[in-house]
């Protein structure tokens, strides 16, 4: 094996402020790393609470400005953004895998599933139509009209450097409102490149943001009085302080949590099919998604020997690298601290009685090399009392459960704290429907492995997977990002005025 490109170039990353790269005032850096390489490619600015305030400051003044722009002419704006994001592509895929390790094919994926929420901004001009009556009682007419919040952030997670901030952002921008991005301080490189696409459509200076920081920064975001809501995707641990933290400062929050996905194989299912759907939902980013199926619950011994055994054969074909090797099915996972916690849930769940039905802890690449390599591994008669299958795990080791019924499927699930995904894979359409039915859980896949809704219908988990009551995109996006006014109007005739004065309550007697 051919042994992995240095990469010398050392950046120091800025903020994008007030339509402008800035750099960071505080002295405090973070590295960001080149995980398939462990080096560091980049020095990222850690904003000071006054940083954070000059930002918020400017995204307010910007504000007035663009709420009263013709929702026309915002969306032309995105049209522009969009084409910008389409030419961009394998110059924004390469930055992508260069700071979160992931494939070039998994990077342009990624932009496309983002593109699409810019797509479902386009449709702006619709979602943000009022409702009107006429002569609701005594000649008054009653209107709606959906106005933007005004400075709203977004606090993004490392694993969709690009997707995820374009769900959580295009329709805020499309609804009038300033948006200030604080990304996660493992991929910068991303979110500043975002916001020059964005200066180039022309969107006004200030409505736009980059803030990099850590906690500091967050808290800011979250008590400043001029942000009106916060949206949060992360672990389950900081999306539950983000809401109780915004929510006492009188903001309106929607903060994601990690998931813990299962996907059950009932007797009927075509196995193929199904550890082929396993493969790629499971190792997937190096199995560094809140979607990404975490647990097999194949239904049956028979069917669970049958699932394990062709699952060893396909998992062993699977190679990883770095992530422009196009060979490569997975690139490395975020950081060294992500590998040594990975290998610690593994170690853990051995100890408690875990059988393994592939290791993938000692491949070559993860033994030779400097990178935050681990290759795929597999662990049968995982129970449910393990902390393997209590607690997200964020890295290429994945689970099986047996289970003896769909019920007994059914209750496991919902009796877990998280309820990001689940799936069934099954040709009994009785099954499906009980399925989909019972279970307690936000997003639903049947013979799909990974259930997340297109750009146009609203995502969000349910129990300790979400946190508040907005969707990451979808129509909600329009119900979050803009608070609603009614307005009753009567325009009378000269000679009605100057009637009786009533006291009684209006009514249309």
């Amino acid at each position: 094996m051919t042994s992995i490109k240095s990469e010398n170039k050392v950046s120091t990353l800025t903020h994008f402020i007030g339509g402008a790269m800035v750099e960071g005032k505080s002295g405090r850096f973070g590295d960001v790393f080149n995980p398939s390489t462990g080096e560091v490619i980049g020095h990222v600015p850690l904003a000071t609470k006054e940083e954070v305030v000059e930002t918020i400051q400017k995204a307010q003044a910007a504000f007035p400005e663009w709420r009263k722009t013709s929702v026309a002419k915002r969306v032309e704006i995105i049209h522009r953004f969009r084409a910008l994001l389409v030419e961009e592509t394998d110059r924004l895929a390469e930055l992508i895998g260069r700071e979160s390790g992931k494939t070039i094919a998994d990077a342009k994926g990624e932009i496309s599933r983002g593109i699409e929420s810019v797509d479902f901004a386009l449709s702006a001009p619709q979602m943000l139509k009022g409702e009107y009556s006429v002569n609701v009682g005594g000649n008054i007419n009653s209107f709606s009209v959906k106005q933007p919040l005004g400075v709203v952030t977004a606090i993004a997670p490392f694993n969709f450097p690009v997707m995820v901030p374009l769900a959580m952002t295009s329709m805020a921008v499309a609804c009038g409102n300033s948006v200030i991005l604080k990304p996660s301080e493992r991929v910068p490189h991303s979110a500043l490149f975002i916001s020059e696409l964005w200066q180039k459509a022309g969107l006004p200076a200030g409505v736009w943001s980059v803030i990099n920081g850590d906690k500091e920064a967050v808290d800011e975001l979250l008590s400043n009085p001029l942000v009106t809501a916060i949206s949060f995707v992360g672990s389950t641990k900081v999306a539950e302080y983000i809401y109780h933290e915004g929510c006492r400062n009188n903001k309106r929050v929607a903060a994601f949590g990690g998931g813990k996905n299962h996907m059950i194989i009932m007797p009927d299912a075509d196995v193929d099919q199904a550890v082929t759907a396993f493969l790629g939902a499971a190792f997937g980013a190096a199995s560094q998604r809140c979607m990404a199926i975490s647990a097999a619950i194949p239904v049956g011994e028979k069917t669970a020997e049958r699932f394990t055994e062709k699952l060893k054969e396909r998992v062993a074909e699977l190679k990883v690298g770095p992530y422009h090797d196009e060979q490569m099915d997975f690139g490395p996972v975020i950081t060294q601290q992500s590998k040594d916690l990975v290998l610690k849930y593994i170690e853990e769940s051995l100890e408690d009685g875990a059988k393994l039905a592939f290791d993938g802890r000692n491949p070559e690449i993860c033994q030779t090399e400097k990178g935050f390599f681990l290759g795929p591994t597999v662990l049968d008669h995982v129970t449910t009392d393990m902390k393997i299958y209590k607690e997200e795990v964020f890295g290429p080791a994945r689970i099986v459960v047996r289970v003896s019924s769909l019920d007994e499927a059914i209750d496991m699930i919902n009796d877990h704290e998280l309820g990001n995904g689940v799936t069934i894979f099954t040709n009994n359409g009785a099954a499906a429907r009980k399925f989909t039915e019972e279970i307690e859980v936000g997003m639903v896949g049947v013979n799909v492995p990974i259930p997340i809704p297109v750009g146009y219908h609203n995502f969000g988990g349910w129990k300790r997977s979400k946190f508040g009551e907005g969707h990451m995109f979808g129509p909600d996006t329009v119900r979050f990002f803009t608070k609603s006014k009614t307005v009753s109007e009567r325009w009378p005739d000269a000679d009605a005025i100057g009637q009786q004065t009533e006291f009684s309550f209006p009514s249309n007697d």
